[in-house]
Parts: C-alpha cells; sequence; structure tokens
C-alpha cells in the first residue's frame, strides 16, 4: 500500500512533500490550517485560547483571510458563531470539511504526483 510508505518512513519528510505539493497547487493553506487546529486543540491556557482562536479565524476561516480555506457557508457561520465563546472545539466542523477535502481531492493527486513518486524512491533506498 503506497499511502503507507508515508507513515511508515519519516512522517515529517511526507508531511513537507505533501505540503509542497500542495504549494503547486496553491492550497496550502488546507493543510496549514488543519495543522493549526491541530496545534490549537492543545491550547491549556484559557487566556490564551481566545487569542489564538481569534487568529485562526483572521487568518484561515473570515471572508477574505489571507489564506482562506475553502469551505461552505454555513461551516464558515458556524465557526463565526463558534468564536463568541471559543473552545478547544470552535474549529472541529470547519477542520472536518477541511481534512475531507484534502482526503478526497488533494491526496489522491498527491499520490500520483512526481513529489510524492521520488520521497517514495528515497525512502524505498533508505530502507534497503
Amino acid at each position: 500500500n503506497d499511502s503507507m510508505v508515508v507513515s511508515r518512513g519519516n512522517f515529517k519528510d511526507g508531511l513537507a512533500a505533501f505540503r509542497a505539493f500542495l504549494k503547486t497547487e496553491f492550497s496550502e493553506e488546507n493543510l496549514e490550517f488543519w495543522l493549526a487546529c491541530e496545534d490549537f486543540k492543545k491550547t491549556r491556557s484559557a487566556a490564551k485560547l481566545a487569542a489564538k482562536a481569534q487568529r485562526i479565524f483572521e487568518e484561515f476561516i473570515d471572508v477574505q483571510a489571507p489564506r482562506e480555506v475553502n469551505i461552505d457557508f454555513q461551516t464558515r457561520e458556524l465557526t463565526r458563531r463558534n468564536m463568541q465563546e471559543p473552545s478547544l472545539s470552535c474549529f472541529d466542523q470547519a477542520q472536518g470539511k477541511v481534512h475531507s477535502l484534502m482526503e478526497k481531492d488533494s491526496y489522491p493527486r498527491f499520490l500520483r504526483s512526481k513529489i510524492y513518486t521520488d520521497l517514495l524512491s528515497q525512502t524505498q533506498r533508505r530502507l534497503s
């Protein structure tokens, strides 16, 4: 199974290759948003939570955000309402939509890309 090689190999290499691929498609903001959400969920300080949430919202969710992710109007509005009382789960629906988009759309194309096949051959050389 091709997709297993990245997880068996070096995760950071696989992540870097996927990020490089998304850049070629001008959609790296999806991965950046997903990673920002994963980091956000680890926030332990209530004082930092609201500020971090606001930063993520302004960077990725808000209309005309510098790295606006491709989500539907309902998800954007739900996330906007969640911002009134930010919690660790306030981006869950938006993150889920972006994850689904990458999984169904970007990732299968990545697995067929030269960036991935190059990573695969490097990994196989290291393993042999």
